[in-house]
């Protein structure tokens, strides 16, 4: 069925990117792409559910009435138009009904018109890149940073290091070894992002469940997407693809803020890269200089 199989294709995977004890099924998500992917994979659900219940009721009534140890014979009759018709028209309706707003809502995650802000996302191995390309129409320099696996966890990681994972414990006192990072993706709350999503070397995929999408990292090929994040939180997130030896080694973490606290953050950011590539521009500059004078 349409419905299931998109929601098997954005969250097949037999881990979740941030476990929880006792969780099961799938996250509602923090945007709104999230919210309609869970409403089609309830939708999905209960029509299986329903399938089922009429599948093994037919089944577990006709065992019961129909054993032979009551003296039940079984029919001569091979061949039924009317049930063979009943049993292809009702699940070509069922599957059109599930794929016309799975098809929406597929299309709704490609729209990305009406952005507010645009990152780039690059996937190397191991680890993604993040860079701020613009804001509310304005273009954003010198902001962009590597992400890679938090130090304390890389440590644990190694073999033969004695440590113990379960004592990598983030501020809060919560297990989060192998899920934290040391530069997280910051983003403000209640804005539409863009995301620009390519590979530097080998395919990749950026994948945060509370996003309701993933979307793969292609070397030479930028794939779009976005989310408007419906409230401030840690989000967490895995590459999704096999893309080598440390593939299991490089977690995705957004931090969304409030806008206010967002735009203190972009502005120190812009100010810290402007003051880094001062000098690196200016011995540029006189390199230059001194090669036309040579």
């Amino acid at each position: 069925m349409a419905a299931l199989a998109l929601a098997g294709a954005l969250f097949g995977s037999t881990v979740w990117a941030n476990p929880h004890d006792w969780q099961l099924s799938m996250p509602r998500g923090v945007t709104p792409i999230s919210h309609q992917v869970h409403g089609l994979y309830l939708a999905s659900f209960w029509v299986c559910v329903g399938i089922g219940i009429v599948v093994f009721g037919a089944m577990i009534y006709a065992m019961v009435r129909f054993r032979k140890s009551k003296g039940a014979v079984a029919e001569k009759w091979s061949h039924s138009t009317k049930l063979e018709l009943i049993w292809t028209i009702v699940p070509v309706l069922i599957l059109i009904g599930l794929a016309w707003p799975a098809t929406r809502v597929l299309a709704h995650m490609e729209d990305t018109t009406g952005s507010q802000m645009t990152v780039k996302v690059t996937g190397f191995q191991w680890k993604w890149r993040y860079d701020y390309v613009d804001y509310n129409g304005k273009a954003i320099e010198h902001v962009g940073f590597m992400s890679r696996l938090a130090h304390n966890s890389d440590k644990t990681r190694q073999l033969d290091s004695g440590l113990d994972p379960y004592k990598v414990k983030a501020a809060d006192g919560e297990n989060d070894y192998l899920l934290n990072v040391d530069h997280p993706l910051v983003v403000p709350v209640g804005v539409k992002i863009r995301f620009a999503v390519t590979g530097g070397d080998v395919i990749h995929s950026w994948w945060v469940p509370q996003l309701g999408w993933k979307m793969d990292a292609i070397p030479g090929i930028v794939n779009m997407a976005w989310a408007k994040i419906d409230k401030p939180g840690i989000y967490r997130g895995q590459c999704a693809e096999l893309c080598g030896q440390d593939h299991g080694f490089m977690p995705i973490v957004v931090k969304a803020v409030p806008k206010a606290q967002f735009d203190k953050w972009l502005a120190a950011k812009e100010q810290a890269g402007k003051a880094a590539a001062a000098p690196q521009t200016a011995s540029a500059s006189m390199g230059a200089a001194s090669a036309t004078q040579g």
